[in-house]
């Protein structure tokens, strides 16, 4: 094994991963027998060839921005606007998604995609999926940008080229709202608006009057018809999970979107690690849907299980359905395996250095000899591999040759239980630049007693890390002096039981003598005692502090050869952290 390369590997009690054995297989001349069957799954079908000759399909429009910037009452108006223009029953209302009819639109439908707290939003692009076409982005008049508001833009700007952007500029009906003013903080973040020069169309509405709201509408059909939407309309289906819950009387439900295909009663489909066979297919009314076509959002039942928000949803027959979901459930234990593993190796490689330590007396001799660097070591992971790689050069150069930073490990994506665990073993602690830190990892870490440190400005963990680093290095105490008494006279004080006690009759001449400070006696130019004080009175009274030029009466714990002329100190210990 250290010939191939896998000197790290090659201890007795690593556990290796499949690839690491297939490797070492092929290079003692064997071929390693893959599991095909194993890796098999269901895969949305192939883009057409000629997308310009399928049917056009109604857009999909998400709905986005701040909390309390009136979304839900924007989204209200619109259904209840839909259903007063065709009062037979044309609009299509669903559980997280509703259709407004668009007279003179090729679509003939615009569909709008409501995604609370935009959870189901987010993980459909960590998929990479383009289920959205527009956001809406609503922002208030009264209120302006607000942290949501920005949050969404970076949502934006990481998808610019391929979802479309109109901005919704609610509440204008409102006596303190200022348009012009968001505009220009819209602007201010980056949102190029129609009205200075750039390519993002406004529109200002009111969810409550619904004051132009027949504009926006107008805009999304507009920016939908150059955008040019097409879809099959038959084959296969292929969707995403909009939501999924429990439903009383039909067990697991899921809102599915339909993007791709046909979807209907009968049908074999599988989402993540869930699979069903649909049952029903209905409008959140309850009214039956015989099909589903791309743009269309139905509420399904018949799953075995819930499927997760964001999850892809495709079609197969009944077996390749079944298999499919085998293997995936296999891999995904496979991945908890090699999760475990990874930890256990690691656990292992820090025995073994533990050990080797405790071997090498000598070696540790020196480190006691020479102090020995301290180190604070760190797991880094990054949004990208470049951010990376500047964090890392950033931090590395931080320390001295009594404390320093050393790397143990760096990676790309969120923090995973695995870098909790390469932390615990190293001693170490977790650097997240711009990455998300999953609720289950926090626990783990918590439980773990392994410290996280999350930022997405370089400098503020230069910072951090700055911090951490000084306070590796070794304090420096100095001594001050708060207060001097000299010793004017002795007197013995009889207490209970025929015992005496000495007080010293003081003169306070520097400073302040304090009850709570250290003290010393000082004679001859020489420290005889170091202490506390049993006793500070003036006029038969206990004081906590007596100034300068103030006569008193002091007593010191477990010390009764006080003499006259004796020097009294009083002096606290300051500490001084180290400097890099």
């Amino acid at each position: 094994m250290v010939d191939a390369g896998m000197a790290a590997e090659a201890s007795y009690d690593h556990v290796l991963t499949s690839d690491y054995a297939a490797l070492l297989a092929e290079e003692f001349g064997r071929n390693p027998i893959i599991n095909d069957e194993a890796a098999f799954d269901i895969y949305p079908p192939a883009p057409h060839s000629d997308p310009t000759i399928l049917p056009t399909r109604p857009p999909i429009i998400t709905i986005m921005g701040h909390v309390d910037h009136g979304k839900t009452t924007l989204l209200d108006t619109l259904r209840s606007a839909s259903v007063a223009d065709n009062e037979a029953g044309g609009i299509t209302q669903h559980i997280g998604a509703f259709s407004v009819p668009v007279k003179g639109s090729s679509s003939g439908t615009i569909t709008f995609l409501d995604t609370p707290g935009h959870a189901a939003f987010s993980a459909m692009r960590s998929r990479g999926a383009s289920v959205t076409d527009i956001v809406v982005l609503v922002v208030a008049a009264d209120d302006g940008v607000m942290p949501q508001t920005k949050e969404v833009i970076e949502l934006i700007k990481g998808e610019q080229d391929k979802v479309g952007v109109v901005v919704a500029i609610n509440k204008v009906d409102k006596p303190e709202a200022d348009v012009e003013k968001v505009q220009h903080a819209l602007l201010a973040e980056g949102i190029q608006l129609e009205v200075f020069g750039g390519d993002v169309p406004s529109v200002e509405v009111s969810g409550l009057t619904g004051h132009g709201l027949s504009d926006l509408i107008d805009t999304l059909s507009l920016m939908a018809e150059v955008q040019d939407l097409r879809a099959e309309q038959d084959g296969p289906a292929y969707g995403h999970v909009i939501e999924s819950r429990m439903h009383k009387g039909l067990g697991s439900t899921a809102t599915v979107l339909v993007s791709r295909g046909c979807l209907t009663p009968g049908a074999h489909i599988l989402a993540g690690t869930s699979s069903g066979k649909v049952r029903l297919m209905s409008d959140s009314s309850g009214a039956p849907v015989k099909a589903a076509y791309p743009g269309m959002a139905v509420t399904v039942s018949g799953w075995r299980s819930l499927p997760g928000a964001g999850d892809e949803v495709v079609q197969g027959n009944e077996g390749d359905v079944k298999k499919a979901l085998a293997n995936r459930v296999r891999k995904k234990e496979v991945e908890t395996v090699l999760i475990d593993a990874e930890a256990i190796n690691i656990a292992r490689a820090a025995e073994r250095e533990r050990t080797r330590r405790e071997e090498d007396k000598s070696q540790d001799m020196r480190d006691v000899l020479d102090g020995g660097p301290k180190e604070l070591r760190l797991v880094i992971k990054g949004d990208v591999s470049g951010s990376v790689e500047a964090v890392v050069g950033a931090l590395e150069g931080i320390g001295n040759e009594k404390a320093r930073v050393k790397v143990v490990s760096t990676g790309v994506g969120d923090v995973m239980e695995s870098d909790v665990m390469m932390a615990k073993a190293a001693e170490g602690i977790i650097v997240a630049f711009s990455v998300n830190i999953p609720r289950s990892v926090e626990t783990a870490a918590a439980q773990n007693h392994v410290p996280i440190y999350s930022s997405k400005i370089i400098y503020r963990i230069m910072d951090e890390v700055r911090d951490r680093v000084t306070a590796l290095l070794p304090c420096t105490y100095e001594t001050k002096v708060t207060g001097e008494a000299t010793v004017l006279q002795l007197f013995d004080i009889h207490l209970k039981g025929k015992t005496t006690k000495k007080i010293a009759g003081c003169r306070v001449s520097n400073g302040t003598i304090e009850k709570s400070k250290g003290a010393r006696v000082v004679r001859n130019g020489q420290v005889i005692y170091e202490g506390v004080l049993d006793a500070l009175k003036l006029h038969k009274k206990d004081m906590p502090e007596v100034k300068k030029g103030t006569e008193c009466g002091i007593s010191l714990q477990a010390y009764e050869d006080l003499r006259d002329g004796d020097l009294i100190q009083m002096y606290q210990t300051i500490e001084i952290p180290g400097v890099l």
